[in-house]
């Protein structure tokens, strides 16, 4: 790429930058944000999260890859986040193509242009930015200078519906697959970019690491299900595998976090304590393709809290995973990061608490030197059976047991997180969420002796997902979904006595049919997506600009065509039989496993955490050749300095 082609474009952006709100999102320049001499580095990546600033810039992969791929000689990574309506319109008006935040370079420019995908609704903004930057939508379209075009996060564990627009995808870890690719395009590009952008993916996909979806053809029956994928090139793999990195200790990223210059979603530091969930709640995507359950040393998680604070001078840390509270030395980590950070008023926190997990000297560790807000519990169904279908093992005793220790140590506020549309669920198990939330005022009340105390319900949409027991399973209808929350809000106001209390928050269940739609499609989807973009379609995670209407006017315009339409792949259920889109992607997870785990949820079966018991035979760890890393280590994480008294007294 000719250094011409990428100068930066920041003149021309600078003139628009007055026109438009929150111009300072567009400018770069964070604290610990990197910027590499072009000509010194010989494979380019542009990594983009495909949403705003706000919610990109602390996404915790991103940073991660960024920092991985800048750490290496010859290799430079920069950011590009998606830009906001009214600035997409100036650079279309003006000839500005989409560019990086860190040297404002165009995205075209690139080797490879990755984009990480924490949800389905970024789609519409991955074709936003590929139009801006003068990248063919469609991967057929792409020519020898166009940048590969990759997906990663866990929406691309099912990349079929985006399939015609990526060239690749990696399915799970990113920090040593980004390295291995970053090889594989150096020496292609050494030898002369031989074979052109054809070789260079056939490389990649021999790997049986990559997933190329050009290399597939699906085939169907006449019924719209798939009858098969076949790889259509020799040497390209039938199944690609996915990348799990062990020793989570070797890879202490980020070590210099960014620090945003505009205000983002989280304002804290946050570092990843574990990776993995055995837990097996059955609605859960995350915990089911980030097995085996991985976890980092107390002294290496102590290490990374105090060179990120160092970094980055934040004042809270949160403590990632899917589970934080279920690692092995968590009451250690907690206290001993207290202890180290007393005097600096760090506060602590952690994403949200298992119920069977909480205790109060925990609790009291993490707000000892921050702020006592409130506590989040997920007990996700409302009734007892349904807790058992989704394998949720949590009963109404341990909830209130926890609610009653927390009202009675001074907290005020509790918030409870449901699910509706699960599974088998009737009107009768979401109702029983409001006597749920009654019996926390109630007890909250007792133990306190005060009135004022709240609990807020907040209720989500249950979409199924690849990957998972559910992924077979029937969706909820939207009209339903509403038609069951209005009946629980009436129940909640109703009451006299607790309804005041009780706050009431859910989404209508519009955006989860989108969802639903995007989450188990296929490649026919892909149309769909394109005509919404086409439409005006952006920012579907964001309320204000997501329309229903224009999806279902898209979906009826291209469906037919097919011969499918939404009902079919949301409120449809799959069968045994069936084909599912990702079953050549191979998540380690078995599938003959994954069904069983199906028909004990319509069983209202409970299976326990393989961390505690012996193995359930899920087939991740044989089929990654990996397995569980649990401590504990028995280590303590003392002060960093000890300060002695001296003769005299005196505290040097």
């Amino acid at each position: 790429m000719p250094a011409e082609a990428a100068a930066s474009v920041f003149p021309q952006l600078e003139a628009l930058l007055p026109h438009v709100q929150k111009p300072i999102q567009y400018v770069g320049g964070e604290l610990n944000s990197t910027v590499k001499p072009w000509e010194a580095c010989d494979v380019r990546w542009a990594l983009m999260y495909p949403d705003a600033y706000e919610v990109g810039l602390p996404n915790q992969g991103v940073m991660i890859l960024y920092e991985v791929l800048n750490e290496r000689e010859g290799v430079l990574a920069e950011r590009t986040y998606s830009v906001w309506p009214d600035l997409e319109e100036l650079m279309r008006e003006h000839g500005v193509p989409q560019f990086t935040v860190d040297a404002h370079r165009p995205v075209k420019a690139f080797d490879v242009f990755g984009l990480s995908f924490s949800t389905e609704l970024g789609y519409t903004n991955m074709l936003t930015a590929l139009d801006l930057a003068g990248i063919p939508l469609e991967s057929k379209d792409r020519g020898l200078d166009d940048p590969i075009v990759l997906a990663g996060g866990h929406a691309a564990f099912n990349p079929e519906p985006i399939a015609d627009f990526i060239d690749a995808a990696i399915i799970g870890d990113g920090e040593q697959a980004v390295l291995d690719m970053t090889d594989i395009i150096r020496a292609w590009k050494a030898e002369g970019r031989p074979g052109g952008r054809e070789e260079v993916l056939l490389r990649l996909a021999r790997t049986g690491s990559v997933y190329i979806p050009a290399f597939y053809d699906v085939e169907y029956l006449a019924d719209g299900r798939i009858a098969r994928v076949v790889p259509n090139r020799s040497g390209v793999p039938w199944r690609v595998s996915k990348h799990t990195v062990m020793d989570l200790d070797e890879w202490p990223y980020p070590k210099q976090p960014l620090v945003p210059l505009a205000e983002t979603v989280h304002e804290r530091m946050s570092v990843e304590i574990f990776r993995g969930c055995t837990r097996g709640c059955r609605f859960c995507q995350a915990g089911m393709i980030t097995r085996p359950v991985r976890e980092r040393s107390i002294t290496g998680i102590g290490e990374m809290v105090e060179k990120g604070l160092k970094a980055t001078g934040f004042e809270e840390v949160g403590l990632l995973s899917l589970s934080s509270a279920d690692h092995s030395e968590i009451g250690d980590i907690a206290k001993g990061l207290a202890d180290r950070y007393e005097e600096d008023k760090v506060g602590l926190s952690l994403p949200s608490t298992r119920v069977d997990a909480f205790n109060v000297d925990l609790a009291n560790e993490l707000t000892r030197n921050g702020r006592r807000s409130g506590l989040t519990f997920a007990p996700e169904g409302g009734s007892e059976r349904m807790r058992k279908v989704i394998n949720k093992m949590v009963s109404e005793e341990d909830l209130i047991r926890t609610v009653s220790t927390a009202y009675g140590n001074g907290w005020r506020q509790v918030k409870l997180y449901f699910m509706c549309g699960l599974p088998t669920e009737t009107d009768e198990d979401v109702l029983q969420i409001a006597d749920m939330a009654m019996n926390v005022i109630a007890e909250g009340r007792k133990v306190s002796g005060q009135n004022d105390i709240r609990c807020t319900v907040s209720i989500g949409g249950f979409v199924p997902k690849p990957h998972t027991p559910f992924q077979w399973a029937p969706q909820l209808s939207a009209e339903e979904t509403d038609a069951r929350l209005t009946k629980l809000r009436d129940k909640i106001r109703g009451d006299k006595k607790y309804g005041r209390s009780i706050g009431f928050r859910y989404h209508d269940g519009k955006p989860g049919i989108v969802e639903g739609l995007l989450s188990r499609g296929d490649r026919r989807i892909g149309s769909v997506i394109r005509a919404v973009y086409e439409d005006g379609g952006r920012f579907d995670g964001w309320r204000e600009h997501f329309s229903y209407d224009r999806w279902m006017r898209c979906a009826d315009k291209t469906l037919p065509a097919f011969g499918v339409d939404v009902d079919w792949y949301t409120t449809r259920e799959r069968t045994y039989e069936e084909v599912l889109p990702w079953d050549h992607l191979d998540s380690g997870l078995d599938k003959d496993w994954l069904w069983e785990d199906w028909q004990d949820a319509l069983d209202e079966t409970e299976v326990d955490d393989c961390r505690w018991t012996p193995c359930f035979d899920c087939g991740v760890c044989p089929a990654m050749s990996t397995e569980i890393q649990v401590g504990p280590t028995g280590k303590k994480l003392l002060p960093l300095t000890v300060k002695q008294p001296v003769a005299g007294g005196h505290v040097h």
